[in-house]
């Protein structure tokens, strides 16, 4: 399942990119999505066969060189530069990949102080395997009739691919579990790395819902974005998200849920048993 990334990655972004984003003319019988090797070879600067035993996994210590042009001509934002060169050091060695520290739970005191500052906003720290590790009140009222906080250690990843909940939790529940294997997929370096290790066993018990993405999904993080929940008491509520890195060497993230419409709005204050319009939405839409 995790073989081949470094080639499976060049060839999702080849294909996702258009010919009008790199300049050339679209014609009329084609029929591959995305640039045709040619096309992208001819960009780089490469042979159509190395880019072919690239993708093929057949070539896997590509030249510092050949993954730059690569980047450049594919346009690769910041983030998808960031997980070639980790799948870069994945192929030829670990050396760069970051330190695996475990699975390290203990969230700093000042991290606590500002969760409670945010409420009753929705806020949560999760660590990089998506483990929730600390929350605040409102993220409480917020998941805890969802499910998403049941058991001793809850875990995002876990409860959407291994509990048929989040199916109704989250009406738009492909584009979430998306979002969350391309998450995981950024903090995987090599096959013994922890985020690997939870993808095996995910694909053991989710079977094709994870492990279809994890071959495909290219590792780019949402950092922000508006995530669709259906509250069993409130109903649907649209919640614009912002996701924070923290100087923590176990790469822990704070995310904070704000209502990205008036009636999410309402929703929350009365999760939160406040007059309406205490916590005001952060866009029209």
């Amino acid at each position: 399942m995790i073989d081949g990334e470094l080639g499976s990655f060049l060839r999702s972004r080849r294909e996702a990119v258009t010919p009008a984003e790199v300049g050339l003319t679209t014609g009329t019988r084609r029929r591959t999505p995305g640039l045709r090797r040619a096309e992208l070879a001819t960009l780089a600067g490469v042979s159509v066969d190395y880019l072919i035993r690239l993708e093929q996994g057949r070539d896997t210590h590509p030249s510092t060189q050949v993954l730059g042009a690569l980047a450049e001509a594919l346009r690769l934002s910041e983030d998808d530069r960031g997980y070639l060169r980790a799948l870069a050091a994945i192929s030829n060695g670990t050396e760069l990949c970051p330190t695996e520290l475990g699975t390290a739970r203990a969230v700093r005191p000042t991290v606590h102080a500002m969760l409670d500052r945010l409420e009753p906003t929705p806020a949560f720290v999760i660590n990089h395997l998506a483990d929730l590790l600390a929350w605040t009140d409102g993220y409480e009222r917020l998941a805890r009739p969802l499910g998403i906080l049941d058991g001793d250690q809850p875990n995002l990843l876990a409860f959407t691919f291994s509990d048929q909940r989040s199916r109704s939790a989250y009406p738009d529940w492909n584009e979430v579990a998306d979002e969350q294997v391309a998450n995981l997929r950024a903090e995987g370096c090599g096959p013994g790395s922890s985020a690997h290790v939870v993808a095996e066993r995910l694909g053991s018990t989710a079977g094709a819902d994870f492990t279809d993405r994890w071959e495909k999904a290219a590792a780019v993080r949402k950092r922000t974005g508006v995530k669709l929940v259906e509250h069993p008491t409130v109903g649907l509520l649209r919640l614009a998200f912002e996701t924070l890195e923290l100087p923590d060497a176990d790469r822990q993230q704070l995310v904070i849920y704000l209502p990205a419409d008036a009636a999410t709005s309402t929703g929350l204050d009365r999760l939160a048993g406040r007059e309406p319009g205490a916590l005001r939405s952060v866009s029209s839409g």
